[in-house]
């Protein structure tokens, strides 16, 4: 296990019944443990910049999330919005149907869409859904937002029945290349998990096991991610 894997780890928390005092909670372990950036629901983004004004810690969010069925203005506008209210990242869900149609161009307007919201004020992770795709899918679909000009592709939302695989990390490694960011997440739970992802290929850890990963200490987690 690398010496600072904290700086990779986006420290999530997702849960739709999620209160204030637990945001406040994730904001305090980022900045303890020292993790790259915290990962919420857009209504959270404001409370959570004002939290991490002072710290090195980003603000990271959700866009289409879970499903990525909502309309391509939908993501961009809530792109848009998120940074207004400060957040430094935002990770979008892919349209799965219109993938699975082979609608390959409207997948790839709607990522355009999101990148050219986003673009120059906060970086585009792209969550492909690995869970819900087939082998040539996850290609298609980590090839498409390289051409759209994402900064990173992402596993899963963790809300499809399925999380991050070693086998899926290496796929997306080698399709996107060596200056695209992979992001794991999804059921990664511990130390040796995270550290499986980083040896495939993964430049980020999403987890709301982040404590646990850092200290290798069980049961230290916010809830499923």
């Amino acid at each position: 296990m690398e010496k600072n894997i904290a700086k990779r780890i986006d420290h999530t928390l997702l849960k739709p019944d999620t209160k204030k005092e637990q945001i406040e909670q994730l904001c305090r372990e980022a900045i303890k443990y020292g993790f790259y950036s915290v990962c919420i629901h857009p209504a959270w983004v404001e409370e959570a910049a004002r939290l991490l004004m002072n710290s090195e810690v980003k603000v990271c969010t959700v866009i289409g999330f879970p499903l990525g069925a909502t309309t391509t203005a939908s993501k961009a506008f809530e792109t848009m919005d998120a940074i207004k209210r400060g957040t430094n990242e935002v990770d979008m869900v892919i349209h799965i149907g219109k993938l699975k149609d082979g609608d390959y161009a409207a997948v790839e307007q709607d990522i355009q869409a999101v990148v050219a919201a986003a673009k120059g004020k906060a970086l585009v992770k792209v969550i492909i859904e690995t869970s819900l795709l087939t082998e040539n899918e996850k290609v298609a679909a980590c090839e498409l937002s390289v051409k759209a000009g994402a900064d990173y592709v992402k596993t899963s939302t963790g809300f499809s029945g399925g999380g991050a695989t070693a086998a899926d990390i290496r796929l997306m490694r080698k399709i996107v290349g060596p200056d695209i960011g992979v992001k794991a997440s999804g059921g990664i739970g511990g130390r040796a998990e995270a550290a499986a992802m980083i040896a495939a290929g993964a430049s980020r850890i999403g987890a709301s096991s982040g404590i646990a990963i850092v200290t290798g200490e069980a049961g230290a987690a916010q809830g499923k991610y």
